[in-house]
C-alpha cells in the first residue's frame, strides 16, 4: 500500500495564508504532513500510486478545534442528582460538577476521555484543549486521560482545574499533577499531546496557591483558568482583594501572551484592555453560559480592542458548529443588533481557533497546506445554492452541523470513514464507558 493518501474530487477548503478554493479538489497526505493541496485532475495525474478516497463532492476542509472543554463532564449526560436544584451558578457548581468530579475515580476518568474523544471524532473535532477535574482520583488523571487520546488519535492539550475548593493537600496534588504532565510533554514534545497549568476561578484560589503555581512553572507554561464565569466570582475578588479578577490575575502573572483566560463574561472595558496589554487569549462558550444562565460576555467589544477570541464548548457540547452558530446569535441578541455578531463568531471558531492551537503545538496549524500537520475532514453537505471561496462560511453557519462529518483523518491517520470509527472498537469503548459511568453514578 502506497504511503500517500489522496483525498479527491471534493470542494476543498483549504483555509491556508491565500484561502485557496477549489471546485474541485484535492489533498495528498504523506505521513503525517499533508504534501500538496489543490486542483483534483492535476493531483491525481501527479499521485497516481497514492491510496484514493473519493470524496464524492463532499466538504474537504481542516478539522474542527475546541478550545475550551471539559472532558469529565461527558458522565453528566443523563445523570441525576438527588437534591439538585439549583437557583444560582453557585449550587451549579457545588451541586452538579463538583459533586461529579469529587467521586470521579481515575478509571472513570479514561472512559469519560475515551467517550468524548469518539464523539470529537464523529463530528470533526481534531484538536482539543480540556480542562480537567476529578477530586476523587486526582494524580495520574491527566495521563489516564491522555491514554485515551493516543489510543482513539485525537490531538489534545490538558491541563487539570487547580482548587483550594476541597483543602490543601488537594490542592498541592492538582498543581503537581499539572506540572509532572508538563514535563512529560516538554520531554516527549509531540506535537499531539500538550499542556497548560488549569486553574478554577479566582474565587477559589488563594495568592498563595497563584504564587505556588508561579514558583513550580520552570517551563513558563501558560494557564487555562476560568475568569467572572459567574458575577459571584468578580464580587469575591473585590470584596476580598480589591480589585476586580482581571486585575487580580493581572497583578500575579497569570494573564500572560500563552495564557487562556476563558468567559469573561462580567469585566469591564478597563479589564478587557489588561487582556490586550498581555496578549491574553479568551475563549468564548456561548451555549454554556446561556445554559447556566451567568450572562453573554461582550465578545464584539474584546475583538474591537483586538483581544484575540477563540470558541470552545465548555463541556456543553462536541459539535464546534452549534457554537458557532450560538455565538452569531447570542452576540446578536446581546446588542441589539443584526450587523455584528456573524463575522466575529466566525473568526472565533476558523481564523483564531486554529491561530491558538498553533501557538499550543508550537507549528502553523489548521489549515490544509503543504507541510503542516494531516488533520483533514470530509463533510456530507451538497450545497442548495452556489458555494464559493467568498461565501463558505455563510454554508457553514446555516447549513452545516458536526453530524455530517463522514470521514476524519487525525494526524495522517483515517480515523473514521463513512461515520465508522477504523481505528477502535467504537461499541466496546462504549460499553466499557456506559458501565463506567453507572459506577460513578451510584456513588451520586
Amino acid at each position: 500500500m502506497s504511503s500517500k493518501i489522496l483525498i479527491g474530487n471534493g470542494i476543498l477548503i483549504t483555509r491556508d495564508r491565500e484561502n485557496h478554493f477549489y471546485d474541485k479538489g484535492a489533498v495528498c497526505i504523506e505521513g503525517e504532513r499533508i504534501l500538496e493541496a489543490g486542483d483534483h485532475a492535476l493531483l491525481l495525474h501527479k499521485y497516481p500510486d497514492a491510496e484514493y478516497i473519493d470524496a464524492e463532492g463532499m466538504l474537504i476542509m481542516p478539522g474542527y478545534i475546541n478550545n475550551h472543554e471539559h472532558i469529565y463532564s461527558e458522565f453528566a449526560r443523563g445523570a441525576s442528582i438527588p437534591g439538585s436544584a439549583p437557583k444560582n451558578f453557585l449550587e451549579i457548581l457545588d451541586g452538579t460538577w463538583w459533586h461529579i468530579d469529587r467521586n470521579l475515580a481515575l478509571d472513570e476518568t479514561y472512559y469519560s476521555a475515551a467517550a468524548c474523544y469518539i464523539e470529537c471524532i464523529r463530528n470533526g473535532v481534531t484538536f482539543v484543549s480540556d480542562h480537567h477535574a476529578s477530586f476523587g482520583g486526582i494524580r495520574g488523571s491527566l495521563n489516564k486521560i491522555a491514554d485515551a487520546a493516543k489510543m482513539l488519535g485525537v490531538r489534545t492539550c490538558l491541563s487539570y482545574e487547580v482548587s483550594d475548593r476541597d483543602g490543601m493537600e488537594k490542592r498541592d496534588d492538582s498543581v503537581n499533577e499539572n506540572i509532572e504532565f508538563i514535563d512529560r510533554v516538554h520531554n516527549e514534545n509531540s506535537n499531539m499531546l500538550k499542556g497548560l497549568i488549569g486553574l478554577h476561578a479566582s474565587f477559589t484560589l488563594s495568592d498563595e496557591t497563584l504564587e505556588m503555581c508561579a514558583q513550580k512553572n520552570v517551563h513558563d507554561a501558560g494557564y487555562h483558568v476560568h475568569v467572572a464565569e459567574g458575577f459571584y466570582d468578580e464580587e469575591h475578588s473585590r470584596k476580598t482583594y480589591g480589585k476586580s479578577v482581571v486585575r487580580r490575575f493581572y497583578d500575579m502573572g497569570i494573564l500572560k501572551d500563552n495564557s487562556i483566560a476563558v468567559h469573561c463574561n462580567h469585566i469591564s472595558e478597563d479589564d478587557m484592555d489588561l487582556i490586550a496589554e498581555r496578549k491574553t487569549t479568551v475563549i468564548h462558550n456561548p451555549e454554556s453560559n446561556m445554559g447556566n444562565a451567568v450572562g453573554a460576555p461582550d465578545m464584539i467589544t474584546m475583538m474591537d480592542k483586538g483581544i484575540r477570541v477563540g470558541l470552545g464548548t465548555d463541556g456543553y457540547t462536541n459539535d464546534m458548529m452549534e457554537s458557532l452558530k450560538v455565538a452569531n446569535i447570542l452576540q446578536k441578541h446581546r446588542r441589539g443588533l443584526p450587523d455584528r455578531g456573524f463575522l466575529e463568531a466566525c473568526r472565533m471558531c476558523f481564523d483564531n481557533n486554529a491561530a491558538i492551537a498553533s501557538d499550543i503545538i508550537g507549528e502553523r496549524y489548521g489549515a490544509i497546506e503543504a507541510g503542516l500537520p494531516a488533520d483533514v475532514i470530509l463533510v456530507d453537505y451538497h450545497p442548495v445554492t452556489p458555494l464559493t471561496g467568498d461565501n463558505v462560511n455563510g454554508h457553514l453557519m446555516f447549513g452545516v452541523n458536526g453530524a455530517m462529518t463522514d470521514t476524519t483523518i487525525i494526524n495522517g491517520k483515517v480515523l473514521m470513514r463513512h461515520r465508522k470509527l477504523v481505528q477502535a472498537d467504537e461499541e466496546q469503548i462504549l460499553s466499557k464507558s456506559r458501565e463506567a459511568a453507572a459506577a460513578l453514578w451510584k456513588k451520586l
